[in-house]
């Protein structure tokens, strides 16, 4: 239900290239790091949101997701599940089109307010493994 193929696809391939990684810092052990490499392969704009700002994969990082002075199509939530729901609502705030929780990130009650505000969402998902199967 939080990953049907249709909204998989939808998030893929319909909602727009730009996606904000929240998590996404320039340590290349984190998962982070490699999702949003594949990402940029497949034509996807990647921007960092990490407290450190860091610029990663030539995109300048920012603090949080209002911090970015431009449009979001996608939030791509790389936290602990404690902290993903405050990340959804900021999502939501920043009029991004939809929201996707990464593998093992979990939490229902964001993810019945972010599809109530009209977003599209995907929970305990991977984006790096899903685009390669849309062929």
């Amino acid at each position: 239900m939080h990953s049907d193929p249709a909204t998989v696809r939808k998030i893929l391939t319909e909602l727009g290239d730009t996606w904000a990684v929240v998590g996404l810092s320039s340590n290349q052990q984190r998962a982070a790091y490699g999702v949003a490499g594949v990402l940029q392969r497949y034509g996807k704009r990647v921007i960092p949101v990490h407290p450190k700002a860091e610029s990663v994969h030539g995109e300048q990082g920012f603090p949080t997701l209002s911090a970015i002075p431009f449009e979001i199509d996608v939030v791509d939530v790389f936290v602990n599940s404690e902290l993903a729901g405050p990340v959804a609502d900021e999502a939501v705030t920043i009029g991004a089109k939809a929201v996707w929780f990464q593998l093992d990130v979990i939490d229902e009650a964001a993810y019945e307010r972010t599809r109530a505000a009209g977003l599209a969402m995907v929970m305990d998902r991977c984006p790096a493994i899903e685009i390669p199967r849309l062929g």
